[in-house]
């Protein structure tokens, strides 16, 4: 049993595991975010586009009385209208992100970098390539650095 939790431990807190724990918990912030955002401002919009139709109020009655069941598919446009408006925000949100993203990542391209210092030779200091066993200017034999 001792084994058995020293490696559910070893598990649980490998980096993997816990990056995914983030993610997971950060996912279900961010569905409420896209949730509220569909429901509270898009569909309201969307609503006054269908002059205020309720969709979840559409269906066909299956029987007699009030306790009749219902092939209610309004509710399933509405899932999917709902659908569709959430991977329309995020898509708008990753390509937001990617293009941040991008920006930050040129912003480090442009960096130019840091120049190598000029070898010089020893004797004449004349400038002198990496790879040269001799000076091109005095013909000094070099010490290979």
């Amino acid at each position: 049993m001792r084994n058995f939790l020293k490696s559910f431990k070893e598990f649980a807190m490998k980096g993997n595991v816990m990056d995914m724990a983030v993610g997971v918990i950060i996912g279900g912030a961010f569905t409420a975010i896209v949730n509220s955002l569909v429901n509270d401002m898009f569909m309201p919009l969307l609503s006054l586009l269908t002059k205020g139709m309720d969709f979840a109020s559409l269906g066909i009655p299956l029987g007699e009385g009030e306790d009749a069941a219902v092939f209610a598919y309004g509710n399933f446009i509405a899932a999917v209208i709902n659908f569709i408006l959430i991977a329309l925000v995020v898509f708008l949100l990753v390509k937001a992100l990617a293009g941040a993203k991008d920006k930050l990542s040129k912003k480090e391209e442009e960096e130019p970098a840091p120049e190598k210092p000029k070898r010089l030779c020893p004797y004449c200091f004349g400038e002198i390539a990496d790879e040269a066993t001799r000076c091109p200017y005095c013909t000094s034999v070099l010490d290979k650095e």
